[in-house]
């Protein structure tokens, strides 16, 4: 399964709050914990939490959700949650658990209970047949579900340049990858998604939730830029001059202050009709 350290988590966590604080994204979370309410269940799993940064922005925004129960495949992540959780989680009332688990395998992940499934960033890395035995076992379970932030293929820079196209086609491309669950959704990942769940049943609505980060955000977008530098040359070799030249023209319009970027993401929920 794909790591992800938590520096790098830090330093995305403003954006992926903002990006859900802004309509649409932000109905979407509001009428689904209206939802909520009433659900027998008060528990969440959020699955491939990290730090927790999606527990924490749900806190105040879920309040039927009275457990957290976060799973992730990195003890060192899962701790720094613990450390973030606690004082948050006391202060509000609310109860975290958290537990180390492989998530490339399901059936280790407990569902029973449950009222939501949620997970930040996690779609666009699985695969299909993946997927799909996770919708199966939200099904099973009841349980209502929010996908956030996963990403779907569009990056818009502004100033332009003209090797834009290239390098986001080969970051799309590598997006399609093995990230440690099969061939991955990448950016057909919200689509698939939202298929899945209506064939279980499930009525399911989208809304964009993008990234989109100013001049100020200097530091993120010099991460982004490097990284999508670095999934180009990965596949496509023999442009690495190319490559190398629109990541120098890109960083030059960050480090003078003039650099937007719009990174495309939706965020999905989905709830089982009345009577459940």
């Amino acid at each position: 399964m794909e790591a992800f350290s938590a520096d790098w988590l830090a330093l995305r966590e403003p954006a992926d709050h903002a990006a859900r604080s802004a309509d649409p994204a932000a109905a979407l979370t509001s009428a689904l914990a209206a939802r909520l309410v009433g659900r027998p269940a008060t528990r969440a799993v959020d699955l491939a939490a990290g730090t927790g940064s999606n527990a924490r922005y749900l806190l105040p925004r879920v309040p039927h959700i009275q457990h957290f129960t976060l799973v992730d495949h990195d003890p060192a992540l899962l701790a720094q949650a613990w450390r973030l959780l606690m004082p948050v989680g006391h202060a509000a009332g609310r109860s975290f658990d958290v537990r180390h688990g492989d998530l490339t395998a399901l059936d280790t992940v407990t569902f029973d209970d449950c009222a939501l499934v949620t997970a930040s960033a996690l779609l666009d890395l699985v695969s299909e047949q993946w997927l799909r035995t996770l919708v199966q076992r939200c099904r099973a379970a009841g349980a209502d579900v929010l996908f956030a932030l996963t990403y779907d293929g569009r990056i818009a820079c502004d100033p332009v340049d003209g090797d834009d196209e290239r390098v986001r086609g080969l970051v799309n491309q590598h997006q399609r990858g093995d990230k440690g669950f099969g061939p991955a959704l990448g950016p057909d990942a919200t689509r698939v998604a939202e298929a899945c769940f209506r064939a279980e049943g499930y009525v399911v609505d989208v809304a964009a939730s993008d990234w989109v980060l100013s001049p100020e955000q200097h530091e993120l977008q010099r991460e982004l830029v490097a990284g999508w530098a670095g999934a180009a040359r990965e596949l496509a070799p023999s442009d690495a001059a190319l490559i190398d030249g629109w990541r120098a023209r890109r960083l030059a319009h960050i480090d003078a202050g003039r650099s937007h970027l719009r990174v495309g993401h939706q965020d999905l929920a989905a709830w089982l009709p009345s009577p459940r």
